[in-house]
C-alpha cells in the first residue's frame, strides 16, 4: 500500500469575503474527490478570506498511479485562474511492515 498527502497553500485572488473564497475552495475540493477519487479538505486558513490551505490524499497500490492522481490534482488547482499556488508539499506515508 502505498500513500501520500498533498498540501497546497493558496492565495484566493479576488475574494473580497469568506463566502467567496468558500465558494472557490469548495469547487476545488469537490470536484477533485469527484474527478481524481482523492480525500480532501480545506485544513488552514479557514478564517482567512484571501488564503487557503488544502490538503489532498491517495492511496494506491503502487507509488507511481499515486503519483499520477497527484500530479493530477495539483495540476488542477494550478489551472483555476480564481487561485495562485503558493506553496506545494508532498508527504508519503511509510506503510512497510
Amino acid at each position: 500500500m502505498h500513500v501520500c498527502a498533498l498540501a497546497m497553500e493558496l492565495h484566493i485572488v479576488d475574494s473580497a469575503s469568506l463566502k467567496a473564497k468558500r465558494a472557490v475552495i469548495k469547487h476545488l475540493i469537490e470536484t477533485s474527490k469527484v474527478r481524481f477519487g482523492v480525500a480532501a479538505a480545506e485544513v488552514g486558513f479557514q478564517n482567512q478570506w484571501q488564503r487557503s490551505e488544502l490538503g489532498f490524499a491517495a492511496v494506491a497500490g503502487s507509488p507511481g498511479h499515486v503519483k499520477e492522481v497527484l500530479d493530477s490534482v495539483e495540476r488542477f488547482v494550478w489551472s483555476h485562474p480564481e487561485v495562485s499556488v503558493i506553496g506545494a508539499s508532498r508527504t508519503w506515508l511509510d506503510t512497510e511492515r
